[in-house]
């Protein structure tokens, strides 16, 4: 909680006061797709934190909306970082086999990735950038998972 969900909670009372007092803009908090598949063995605090946090940003968006203010969620799955890469390479190590067979490890631990790759960090940035744009100008209250297919959708 100390790192996933309280300090999105102090900037919000730091920044909204201003975003309401001028009528406009946009609260993007990043959660995870852990929130709702968490990996039991390795992220079950992580998971329980963003599950906090979706839901403190829903109940944020009924509350600012009507103001003016947009707040939106982005919901990543596994994204292709130093650390990941590193965990990737730690993987092939242990099993003695290449990284992609690392990388695709840990696909398969997330049960799939069926676009078969992590998602960028440009990926979940450009999402980041549109909803904080004019373009998405309606769009509140809502979560925006950026998984490459891992968790099922309606």
């Amino acid at each position: 909680l100390a790192l996933n969900l309280l300090p999105a909670v102090r900037l919000d009372r730091a920044l909204l006061p201003g975003m309401v007092a001028q009528g406009a803009g946009v609260v993007v908090h990043v959660t995870s797709i852990q929130r709702l598949l968490p990996l039991p063995e390795a992220t079950t605090a992580y998971a329980a934190a963003k599950a906090a946090l979706s839901t403190y940003s829903k109940s944020l968006s009924k509350q600012v909306s009507p103001t003016g203010v947009r707040v939106v969620r982005v919901s990543p799955g596994w994204i292709e970082t130093e650390s990941s890469v590193a965990l990737a390479k730690r993987l092939a190590a242990e099993h003695g086999v290449d990284v992609d067979a690392g990388k695709r490890m840990i696909m398969d631990s997330l049960g799939g990735v069926p676009i078969g790759r992590p998602s960028t960090p440009d990926d979940i940035a450009n999402l980041v950038a549109f909803l904080a744009s004019d373009r998405a100008g309606t769009i509140t209250g809502t979560e925006y998972v950026i998984d490459g297919g891992i968790v099922p959708t309606a």
